[in-house]
């Protein structure tokens, strides 16, 4: 019965819940390509100001989060979900029509706004859904529509760049997410005594399994006492630092790569694919062993150190090896993206349902910060430079930094499971 249960949900929830993360990561990271392929010099957007509306979609990612979660986790998920698609599909639409720079401005800060509940929405939904054992592998479905949407964005976006130019790329590319809404609601449940399509058998086996799993935790009052967990401070500076690499990374990697010698946009939307590839594998594998040894600690801080180690190498290389220079930063790519799963992991193992949602939601608030500072600085950093060497060490310390606090905040859960007490963990 439980493998039938399992069997059912994978099939009937992973796929929404992967097209859903993927759409909205579509109509956030297209921005890099719209800049690269010509929009810049048509709105004559100077570089600082592009790297700030490369990164505004950030800061208006950061206000939402822990309301997002509340309501998903008190109201519903499927109504908050539902309604970020229509709203941020039409924003996402609404750039491809804007000729006034500061327009644009708002128009990514309201993208931002809308979609910060999707991430903790996301992560509330699932946990509703998938038990401890497969939390990291549904995770990382969902996570994987940010490094597979990029992989086919990249090469579809230098294509209708190409074709149709930069206003059309931003049309076609968001209104899919307000088709996708109508297709969400009529596919997706909040709660599992929801679904129709479970029996009452398999509907009663989840609940158990799920409420065995929050007996062993004892009680936090609120998310101002699970806001203090030592836990889930050092998570938000770790996901802060994570987040500075990896959105550097996918804001400015067009660039990047489009500042080679004799590369097109096309060429350019290709090999931009190539980390995310390998991030799908090694994102694949490192949440199916996670799982399965029921260690998340082990599979976060070793990949960001990679990722920090290879951005250096590549900066030591600069410019005298483009493809060795390449090869570093495929590396690097791949590597941030691994962890995600097993990290998201780690909250609802420590803290209770009731505010285990507002905690992710906080650390991704804190990701959101990071992504602010990672697509902002390195386009500063590019710009006052005129090269790229300076954003790698930018980059390559920030994900240090993250790999070595991974290693402090999830030694101390480990320590105080040995004394039987999860809650404490997060203290």
């Amino acid at each position: 019965m439980n493998q039938l249960l399992a069997r059912s949900r994978w099939i009937r929830l992973i796929p929404v819940v992967f097209i859903t993360y993927s759409l909205a990561y579509l109509d956030r990271a297209n921005y890099g390509f719209g800049a690269a392929g010509g929009m810049a010099e048509d709105l004559h957007i100077t570089s600082g100001m592009s790297s700030l509306l490369g990164s505004l979609f950030f800061l208006g990612y950061f206000f939402f989060q822990v309301p997002g979660a509340h309501y998903a986790e008190k109201k519903s998920a499927k109504k908050l979900i539902f309604w970020s698609l229509i709203i941020w599909g039409g924003l996402a639409a609404a750039i491809g029509m804007t000729s006034n720079v500061y327009l644009l401005l708002s128009l990514r800060f309201l993208l931002g706004v809308v979609e910060s509940a999707v991430m903790p929405g996301m992560l509330v939904f699932l946990s509703h859904w998938f038990t401890k054992r497969e939390r990291s592998r549904a995770n990382t479905f969902l996570i994987l529509g940010n490094p597979a949407t990029v992989l086919w964005m990249s090469v579809v976006s230098g294509y209708l760049l190409n074709v149709v130019g930069w206003r059309w790329m931003f049309i076609i590319e968001g209104l899919p997410a307000v088709i996708w809404a109508f297709i969400w609601w009529k596919l997706v449940n909040d709660e599992p005594k929801d679904a129709k399509w479970l029996t009452e058998k398999e509907k009663d086996a989840l609940s158990h399994e799920l409420q065995a799993e929050q007996a062993g935790m004892k009680p936090v009052k609120n998310y101002a006492e699970a806001f203090k967990s030592k836990t889930v401070i050092l998570l938000s500076l770790q996901y802060f630092l994570w987040s500075i690499g990896v959105y550097g990374f996918v804001m400015w990697l067009p660039s990047i790569i489009k500042a080679a010698p004799n590369m097109d946009i096309v060429t350019t939307g290709w090999l931009a694919a190539v980390p995310y590839l390998l991030a799908v594998i090694l994102m694949l594998v490192c949440s199916y062993f996670s799982d399965k040894m029921l260690n998340r600690k082990a599979f976060v801080w070793p990949f960001l150190l990679i990722g920090a180690i290879a951005f250096y190498a590549s900066y030591l290389v600069g410019t005298s090896n483009f493809l060795l220079s390449f090869v570093l930063l495929v590396i690097a790519g791949g590597a941030m993206y691994a962890p995600y799963g097993p990290f998201f992991a780690i909250i609802p193992e420590i803290l209770p349902r009731n505010v285990a949602g507002g905690a992710m939601a906080l650390i991704n608030s804190f990701g959101a910060l990071g992504s602010f500072a990672g697509a902002y600085v390195v386009g500063l950093l590019n710009g006052a430079t005129g090269g790229f060497g300076a954003s790698y060490l930018f980059m390559a310390g920030s994900l240090l930094l993250s790999a070595i606090i991974t290693m402090a905040a999830v030694k101390e859960k480990k320590k105080v499971q040995s004394k039987h007490t999860l809650y404490s963990a997060a203290k």
